[in-house]
């Protein structure tokens, strides 16, 4: 089968390698419909050439086998994958924490035997506590808002939710990426009355207007923390960061009511931050975190395959697995906001 490898320095290789089979008696093996690129990719794509290794970590598709103790999913299921791999047994995982689980996996490390997502078949370690059967008939026009099931929308919604994002608040979202446009309609879907996108990105903030967004702020800095201030009176006081760099964290930081609160999950690219009086005095609570996404996907499933929602619209663009590299260079230069991938 083939799969792709991340090399660095903006280089990727779909290889040649042996097909996926069954390890341990809870593996399962998915023949993968659609994966993607995620944002996240890209840190490793434009850094410095690394060891090569297998990426990906969001993946939908048909069980082909399953090992002897699998008991939750069965040769022609379809299945979402989170982006982690979880046992579902333990006590984070029994609380719902999967991102916690005490056998935590990531797909393309070592617990998960190198297996990752941007391939034509996987094996899945922990079939029971890491796949999510979707008891539906599904068609190629859900594939789209189906994947979004594995981080994007479920990590957009973790925004929104840590924040407490209810009826009639204002928010504000810091980034226009897949994961800051679906946590826009993830606090419409939670009532929000007032959303503040900021991004300068015209086609994506206009998604975002789709999306529920109320207000568009393209300025950056101190620039764009007076407009929101501006628009709001003290500050919005709840606020989704989904970039993860230092100067995303400092916007939030301005523009937060006090007694407000920053959601934060845009993988952070900085080892520290200001966790100091500017939070203390003004009482602002700092949450967030790595999305743990089984949690949500549940919930979130009845609007995608009812239609009453379209997370799937980030996906502007489908390439075969054969132009991954092309997915990549166009995430990279901006000139698509997340690929969806077909065998």
């Amino acid at each position: 089968m083939r799969a792709n490898y991340m090399l660095g320095n903006q280089k990727v290789e779909l290889r040649e390698v042996p097909d996926p089979v069954l390890v341990e008696p809870t593996d399962a093996l998915v023949e993968i419909a659609a994966s993607c690129v995620c944002g996240s990719d890209l840190h490793s794509y434009h850094g410095p050439e690394v060891k090569p290794r297998p990426i990906g970590h969001e993946f939908i598709g048909r069980v082909t086998a399953v090992g002897s103790e699998v008991s939750s999913v069965a040769v022609g299921d379809f299945v979402i994958a989170p982006f982690t791999i979880s046992c579902g047994k333990c006590e984070f995982c029994r609380e719902r924490l999967y991102t916690s689980c005490l056998r935590l996996g990531w797909w393309g490390s070592a617990n998960s035997h190198d297996a990752a997502c941007q391939a034509e078949a996987i094996r899945v370690p922990m079939a029971d506590g890491t796949l999510f059967k979707v008891d539906a008939q599904v068609d190629d026009a859900l594939l789209p808002g189906l994947l979004t099931l594995s981080d994007v929308y479920a990590t957009g919604f973790h925004a929104a939710a840590k924040a407490q994002v209810e009826d009639g608040d204002t928010v504000a979202v810091i980034g226009d990426g897949a994961v800051g446009l679906l946590a826009v309609l993830s606090a419409k879907q939670l009532g929000a009355e007032r959303i503040i996108l900021m991004g300068r990105h015209e086609a994506r903030t206009e998604l975002g207007r789709d999306f529920g967004a109320t207000d568009v702020v393209s300025e950056r800095g101190e620039e764009g923390i007076a407009k929101v201030r501006e628009l709001t009176g003290h500050g919005a006081p709840k606020v989704l960061e989904a970039v993860g760099l230092m100067p995303a964290f400092e916007q939030a930081l301005g523009i937060v009511r006090p007694g407000g609160v920053i959601s934060r999950v845009g993988v952070p690219q900085y080892q520290t931050g200001p966790v100091g009086r500017q939070f203390f005095s003004p009482n602002v609570t700092l949450t967030g975190g790595v999305a743990p996404v089984r949690k949500y996907i549940a919930r979130l499933l009845p609007g995608v395959l009812e239609g009453r929602v379209n997370p799937g619209k980030v996906f502007d663009s489908v390439l075969p697995l054969a132009q991954v590299a092309d997915a990549y260079a166009a995430m990279e230069a901006r000139t698509s906001l997340k690929v969806m991938l077909r065998g």
